[in-house]
């Protein structure tokens, strides 16, 4: 069992699908025409946010090596000490620029935060994860440095325009009629079947799937993010062949790893592994799809233009977000 999705990595692999010098895997199958049709979607003008807040009181911590978002404040109160650090600005004198200062009833403030690009709502980049020493396309692992990744960085995201196309909510707490899936829950390809037959809805190639557990609740309701991350319902790696087959370009979930954890056969993150690695899939975590899910169930309708795009970081192995579904 513990090597039995290395044999599924095998058929879902598509290096050199798109050429040998390929760094957006499956984001090739939303192509302009898929995207046009997409902002048809979008008939009334509705827009729902899928991100979670970007604060110190997220979910990150638990695992040790990551943490919430520290925000702080650099000018506020209009901090009359701006004029006196701002050097020689356009060749005039310190004394210059404080006399302007004074006599200006403008004033203002200013913050920075300083975070991990996976802290809170996020797309894992294709360099985020490897095996046998080996990224999406062959790329060696070595290709991400202490400098940051020179293949298959976030970037190479950003700059076609993010993850814009058809999002599909495959809602399966409310189609098994519960707030949220229990603990380890484990979601199989017969279930997305079966969730999409109920809410009639198709699936079709550069579709951006979109998975509600109803996990993110269960943060907000205990808080103990360890409790969160070390059990969560999500997608069995046996999915990797139902993604590959429906040719979807990136799936995003409402829980930590998208995946199921603990891992089914012992093996950690094998879905990861299939999909970053093998795949050129990305992932996206920690949605809040609460709202969505109303949303969908009220008008009947689970298709809708999605905007997810990428922050602009050469080398970043991941991004946060702040995605918006718009019907």
């Amino acid at each position: 069992m513990a090597d039995e999705w290395r044999k599924v990595a095998e058929q879902v692999r598509n290096w050199g699908r798109w050429g040998t010098d390929d760094q957006l895997g499956t984001l090739n199958f939303i192509t302009p025409a898929r995207i046009a049709r997409a902002a048809q979607l979008a008939r009334q003008g509705r827009t729902i946010q899928l991100g979670v807040p970007f604060d110190a009181y997220g979910p990150q911590g638990a695992s040790g090596f990551r943490r919430n978002p520290v925000h702080l404040m650099s000018v506020d109160g209009g901090d009359a000490e701006f004029a006196a650090n701002l050097g020689d600005w356009g060749g005039r004198t310190e004394a210059q620029i404080a006399g302007m200062y004074a006599h200006s009833p403008m004033r203002f403030n200013d913050d920075y935060i300083m975070m991990p690009l996976q802290a809170a709502t996020q797309w894992d980049a294709l360099s985020h994860v490897y095996y046998d020493g080996e990224m999406y396309n062959g790329y060696p692992a070595a290709a991400v440095t202490s400098f940051g990744a020179t293949k298959l960085g976030i970037e190479q995201v950003a700059e076609r325009g993010g993850v814009v196309g058809r999002g599909v909510l495959l809602d399966v707490a409310r189609h098994r009629n519960v707030p949220r899936l229990a603990p380890s829950t484990v979601i199989t390809p017969q279930d997305l079947d079966a969730v999409a037959a109920s809410q009639d809805v198709s699936i079709e190639p550069g579709d951006v799937l979109i998975v509600r557990t109803g996990w993110w609740t269960r943060f907000l309701e205990t808080r103990k993010a360890g409790e969160w991350f070390g059990a969560t319902p999500g997608l069995s790696w046996r999915c990797a062949q139902w993604l590959h087959e429906h040719d979807i370009a990136a799936v995003a979930v409402d829980n930590p790893t998208v995946e199921v954890m603990p891992p089914e056969d012992g093996v950690l993150m094998p879905l990861h592994m299939l999909a970053l690695r093998d795949m050129g899939m990305p992932l996206g975590e920690i949605w809040d799809l609460e709202a969505l899910g109303r949303d969908c169930a009220d008008d009947g309708i689970y298709e809708f233009l999605l905007c997810a795009p990428a922050l602009r970081i050469p080398g970043g192995v991941g991004t946060p977000i702040s995605p918006v579904a718009i019907k």
